[in-house]
Formats: C-alpha cells, structure tokens, sequence
C-alpha cells in the first residue's frame, strides 16, 4: 500500500507519538476494504505504540483512529491517501498526544465548546482545500469529547453524494444539516460555533498598540511584505480573511523559480511558518471595512474592530470573476464550480462546459478531459488565448471541443442542479444551447478592493490600486502589491516580488517620517536618568 518512501516518512513521524494508540477498521470483502485494512496494517507495523482496536463504522470501509481504551471520534470513510494522506497522519500524532502547533486561545475555545457536534465531511482526493477542513475538525475532534468528525470520500459514496446533491467539495454536515462549504480554517468552524468569540475578539484588538507597518492580506505579497518589514525590526502586523489567499487553490507550480514543482497549500503553509518565525502579529478570521486617516493610518475590520499603524501595505489579493448570467449564482455549487481540481471527480463520465480560453481555461479543460466524458471550452473572443503548448494539448484530445466567438448567456437547471448551458455566436448572431452537468468558469480575475472604492486611494476603472514602481500609491504611506494592484503580470513569484518591494518603500518612508512625539518622549525619559 505505502511505498518505501513514504513508509520511511510515515515511520519517522509516527516516533512522536508519546502514548498508545489504537487505529480500528471497518471493512467487508471488496477490493477497497482490503486496501484500507493493508494500510492500518502497515501503519500498526511502524509503531509499538499503535496497536489494532475494534471499531464498526457507519460506512465502509472505514478507519478510526483514538487514544487507547477510547471510543474512537475521528475517522476515515475510504482510504486517506492523496491529499488526505497528510490529515491520517496528524490524527495519528494528536491522537497520541503530539500537540498541536494551532493557536493556544483558538484550542481552548475548542476545549469549552458545550453540546454536541456530529460532524462529516464529504470530500474528493484530488481536493487541495478538503485537507484544511478534514484537519481543523479531526483537531476538534481530539481535543472535545462532545465532537466527533468523519472524512468521507464522495467518489466511494456516491449514493450519498447523490442523495445529498453535493457537487462541490469539501463539504461540511453537523449533526446531519448542511453546515458549510469549500475551505474553513478551525478559526472559521470555531467561529461559527462560539458566536461570542467574534465580539470578544473584536473587543481584543482594539487594545493592540499600534503598529510601524500593517499589512492587509495573507498571499504571496502580504507574505513577503510582512517578512521584509520584520526583518527590519519594526512593528509588523499582518490581518487577513485567511492566509494564503489564491494560491491556495492552485495545484500544481512549476514556474516557481528553483523549485521544479509544488502545489499551494504546501507553499502556503511554507509562507505562513517563515512569517511566524519573524514574530509578525498574524491576525486570521477578518475582513478589512474601510481605510483612513485619524492622526496615523486606521483600518476599521468588519468584526468592529480598528486597528492603527504608521503605514499600511495593501495585499488583498483577487479572487475569481464570476460570469453574471441567469442562472450562475442560483447553480454555485450545483453544478456551477470554480475549482476543476477540487470538484472535477463528481462529474465522472458527465458532460461539462469550461468558459475561458485563457491558460487557465484550457489547463482546466486538459485535466477535466481525464476525468468526464467530454468537455466543451467556450472562449468570448475570436481566438484562445492560453499558451501554444496548451492549446496543441487541448486540441489533440478527441473529447475537448473548443469553441470560439462565444457569449454565456445562461445557465440552465431543474431547480437542483444544472441541465445545460445557453450561448450566443457573437459571428452570427444565433443562440445554441449545450446539454451538460457542469458549469467550469476561468475567466480571469477580480481584484478585492471594493471596501476602497470611498477611500482616498486612485483606483483603475477595473478596481486595481494604482502603484509606482516603488509601490507607492496616492495615499502618503500606504503602499500596495500583488494581484490587486496595476502590476502588469499576476504571478507568485511577482507578487512576492511586489511585497518585498512595498516593505522597503514602507520602511524607507518610516526613517523619513517624524518620530511620533510619544515616542520621542519615552526615549527623553529613558535617557534622562543615565
């Protein structure tokens, strides 16, 4: 089941297991609980701390993992490979006491949770956001005995998946009720679950002194920014939605120079530990309301809070242009999708449009073309606009076909999930209509920065903060990079380029600014006695 690499890393991990556990399986005679209760075999081989327990699983097959003696309140419905692999093997180490490295006052609002919390978590393996979600409730899960959470494989449970109409992962039930959807951090899920922790939280930031620098969002150039500026020193704060920002989407890497290949989430996770490792003031689970100017910089967060600083880099990234047909907000997740990666598996041997021609469009297409029975691209203009080496890919595949000059006009369901997909031939002026399952919508980018639009800041017609090429906007001290800004090519290693630029150019500003007169003041009074 494991090949030796990875059994060699698994063997290593499991070391740091500090008491005995149990891993149980619930299985019957097809080929797939005969996987799953090789691997629990393997993995109760590695360790004289795991032993076999016994365990009957709502759905099978199925793992459970637990401390000795313990009813089990973590488990696996399919075999956590993939993506998931990662999520066994921190339910192994929690489950035998390796703690965990999340926010201590996040786990004791955990611990004080009261009630009962059921909770089961459709995902699919090819999904680089269901592991966020699949770990944060596991954690829950271990550390409350009133929680209990199950990771769910759709592609093993489609009876399921059908019954449920789930058409885009991760997707979340507590105690048997829809209870969210697509990526949560265990900020979220506590969130959402301890509905004073908002106000509380609110309340905790507004005492934070100011800060030198401020960033606003957690991507690439929030991260670089943030990491540039706390080198030098200063007071660095980093407020984001969630960390990571788009790149948590992305699969797969490439072009990120001297490292051949990575996906997101393994990136992201690598920026949020280098910015920890600099003591940024990282605060996760808020929106940014507004930006003005108060003596020093203020940023009002939606949660009620405000926070104060010397100087502001924004970072708030993009996010994913949406089509704006009939149809397209009714159908989100019921057959409209964003992410082909995370929901392709639950249009297998189906029909399904991707509406983009750009290099994400058609890579969309390239990977879903594996995975249903055909794929239609709909590009607006007269010509694609992806990549040569891409289009050549795409066009040799017999179940692509590319069709240009294309309007969406409509999307089309029954009322639960999406039938078919209504076009115009911008040419000849005709209407056409395609039978499908699955709407794919890549059309580019749209930058987060309608909380702006009141400001003083100059913003393009398509919304992107204008910027030098120091990154200085219109607005003395208040610096921008990445996505969001006019910066010429959205790219990673280009944002991180941006925010490193932006932190010099904030800093710089700093020196040449006037000390704040408290602060000169407490430099007097320390001296004086000397």
């Amino acid at each position: 089941m494991l090949d030796a690499t990875l059994k060699q890393q698994l063997d290593t991990y499991l070391q740091k297991i500090v008491t005995p556990i149990e891993v149980s399986v619930s299985t019957d005679d097809t080929a797939k609980s005969k996987e799953l209760d090789a691997l629990a075999t393997e993995i109760i081989d590695l360790s004289g701390n795991i032993s076999r327990g016994q365990f009957t699983g709502q759905r099978t097959p199925s793992m459970a993992i637990a401390a000795a003696g313990e009813t089990p309140r973590v488990s696996f419905a399919g075999i956590p490979m993939g993506h998931e692999f990662t999520s066994l093997v921190l339910a192994l180490l929690q489950a035998g006491g390796h703690p965990s490295k999340a926010d201590p006052e996040v786990l004791d609002q955990v611990r004080a949770l009261t009630g009962e919390f059921h909770f089961e978590t459709y995902i699919s393996l090819s999904c680089q956001n269901c592991p966020d979600v699949v770990q944060a409730l596991n954690l829950m899960a271990t550390l409350n005995p009133n929680i209990t959470h199950e990771m769910i494989d759709g592609a093993l449970f489609q009876d399921e998946v059908d019954q449920r109409q789930i058409m885009a992962v991760p997707s979340v039930y507590l105690n048997g009720e829809h209870f969210g959807q697509g990526r949560m951090t265990l900020t979220d899920i506590v969130a959402k679950l301890d509905t004073g922790a908002a106000e509380r939280q609110a309340e905790a930031l507004n005492e934070r002194d100011p800060y030198d620098v401020l960033i606003v969002g957690g991507g690439p150039a929030g991260a670089a920014a943030a990491i540039y500026a706390a080198r030098k020193g200063i007071r660095t704060g980093l407020v984001a939605e969630k960390f990571g920002g788009q790149v948590m989407d992305t699969v797969g890497i490439e072009n990120f120079i001297s490292v051949p290949y990575t996906e997101g989430p393994k990136l992201t996770a690598g920026l949020e530990q280098h910015v920890k490792e600099y003591g940024v003031d990282l605060i996760t689970g808020q929106r940014a309301a507004e930006l003005k100017r108060d003596g020093q910089l203020q940023l009002a967060l939606e949660s009620g809070a405000t926070l104060s600083s010397r100087s502001v880099i924004l970072a708030p990234g993009a996010r994913w242009r949406e089509l704006g047909v009939p149809g397209e907000a009714e159908y989100r997740n019921k057959g409209v999708a964003y992410c082909p990666h995370c929901d392709g598996p639950f249009y297998k041997g189906k029909h399904v449009a991707v509406i983009g021609g750009g290099n994400s469009g058609i890579e969309a297409a390239i990977d879903l073309a594996g995975i249903v029975s055909h794929v239609t691209v709909l590009e607006f203009a007269d010509t694609l606009r992806a990549d040569d080496v891409l289009q050549r890919k795409a066009r040799s595949m017999s179940n692509i076909t590319i069709i240009t000059n294309a309007q969406t006009t409509e999307v089309v369901g029954n009322g639960k999930t999406v039938t078919s997909l209504k076009y115009t031939d911008r040419a000849s002026g005709n209407s056409h209509s395609v039978e499908l399952a699955g709407v794919f919508v890549q059309i580019g980018l749209v930058p987060n920065t309608e909380w702006l639009k009141d400001s003083d800041l100059a913003l393009t017609r398509f919304g992107e903060i204008e910027i030098d090429a120091r990154g200085e906007t219109s607005v003395p001290g208040v610096f921008a990079a990445g996505d969001a800004t006019t910066v010429p090519y959205k790219q990673i290693v280009i944002s991180m380029g941006a925010g490193a630029t932006a932190a010099l150019s904030a800093f710089d500003h700093l020196i040449r600014s006037d000390v704040p007169a408290a602060t000169v003041e407490e430099k007097v009074e320390v001296a004086e006695p000397a």
